[in-house]
């Protein structure tokens, strides 16, 4: 049974991106095990600072996931936080939704969500002396993921009485939304929240240290409760949850989407191009990479399906758009038949009908009425026909004629 509230849509195939980055390939490829495993273990050989020189800084992004029906209520989670880098599948093509999260890959995602990456994976950082009881066994076997503890520790993700990272030990509910609260950095709210009374049925289960994290973490929405009015704090989280959780949390964070381009497109898409319309009225066109993916109306798009007036958000890696979503649909045209006798026309330079007028009986009189053509009008009918005086159908959108019919 899935949490109350959760979106849920299918979108159908997906598209495979590569992108470049300043960072290892920990996260990307080192969270899946590249021959396949589903046990969770990981080949050590392709740990994030062991790969050759010209492949340190690649960044693999698939989102064109092999077991793909199984995530489609996820999908949405999980394709904006490949899109940012934060969270992808295995090498073997899937992403396997229901697969249980440990908590290393939890920590390692939230210090990506929180923008720390680059720190995270620092030499400095990545040489960390850790204090925990089971430091050493962490590095080596997840070398990569000693920065991301130690900027996890620095910025408070853990309790003050953790003497353990317990890196394989399956991430709970109520850990994943403990540590993302600590992650938006509302501690003093979490324990200012303590005494909540919850309303749930198994909230005796839930620790009473932790109660006011949950109450954060239920009051921004990052977790909800289930439909018998469970939170179930006990219950591993899996991947596709994860994501979710994830995706909810960015929502909260300050300049979550800094880096992205958001405004309305001043036109749909041409020639594998858009122009987007910011808020302070600068435009900035930009090119779309073949592989763009587009959400609009909460399901997979094409760039066909773009509209002007949509209100985007965009992603772009080397100046090319590799992410779009309608967070608005362009308000819908407004359509109308006139019908009346054609009572005058003008031309343009170009020769083109640029206004028309026609007599038409409003509210028990007869007047004129005159409207603006598109340039590209399309007109049916003996064009001879077109007299003042003849009965004439005008297609209208948004005040602009885009057909005449001449009867």
């Amino acid at each position: 049974m899935n949490p109350t509230n959760w979106k849920k849509f299918a979108i159908s195939s997906l598209a495979v991106m590569t992108l470049m980055s300043g960072a290892s390939t920990a996260f990307a490829k080192d969270h899946g095990d590249r021959h396949g495993n589903d046990s969770g273990q990981h080949d050590d050989k392709d740990k994030g600072g062991k790969n050759d020189d010209k492949n340190k800084n690649e960044v693999t992004i698939n989102i064109n996931f092999s077991d793909e029906e199984d995530m489609k209520w996820a999908t949405e989670y999980i394709v904006r936080l490949a899109s940012k880098g934060v969270f992808t599948g295995y090498e073997d093509g899937s992403f396997k939704p229901a697969q249980k999260i440990s908590r290393i890959e939890t920590i390692v995602a939230a210090v990506r969500l929180m923008g720390l990456r680059e720190q995270a994976e620092s030499a400095a950082e990545m040489s960390t002396d850790l204090n925990f009881k089971d430091a050493d066994q962490l590095k080596k076997k997840y070398p990569w993921a000693v920065g991301y503890v130690a900027v996890a520790l620095e910025n408070d993700l853990f309790s003050e009485t953790e003497d353990s990272i317990q890196p394989e030990k399956p991430a709970t509910r109520l850990w994943s939304a403990t540590i993302l609260v600590k992650a938006l950095k509302l501690d003093a709210e979490a324990k200012a929240k303590v005494n909540t009374k919850l309303s749930f049925k198994d909230a005796k289960q839930i620790p009473a240290g932790s109660v006011g994290y949950v109450a954060v973490a239920l009051d921004k929405g990052i977790v909800t409760g289930y439909n018998d009015n469970t939170f179930r704090p006990n219950q591993q989280v899996t991947r596709a949850e994860l994501a979710a959780l994830l995706d909810r949390t960015d929502s909260q964070l300050p300049d979550h989407d800094a880096q992205a381009i958001t405004g309305s497109l001043k036109a749909a898409a041409a020639n594998g191009a858009i122009t987007v319309v910011k808020a302070d009225k600068t435009e900035v066109a930009l090119t779309l990479d073949p592989n763009v993916f587009i959400f609009r109306d909460n399901k997979k798009a094409t760039v066909a399906d773009l509209k002007a007036g949509d209100e985007v958000l965009v992603r772009t890696y080397q100046n090319k758009v590799i992410f779009i979503e309608v967070t608005k649909l362009a308000a819908q045209p407004t359509v109308t038949v006139e019908s009346g006798t054609l009572n005058s026309y003008s031309l343009n330079a170009q020769g083109k009908i640029a206004t028309i007028s026609i007599m038409k009986v409003v509210n028990g009189a007869t007047q004129a009425t005159i409207f603006n053509v598109d340039a590209n009008v399309a007109i049916t009918g003996d064009f001879a026909k077109l007299v003042a005086g003849n009965p004439v159908d005008l297609t209208v959108e948004n005040n602009v004629v885009k057909l005449i019919v001449i009867k």
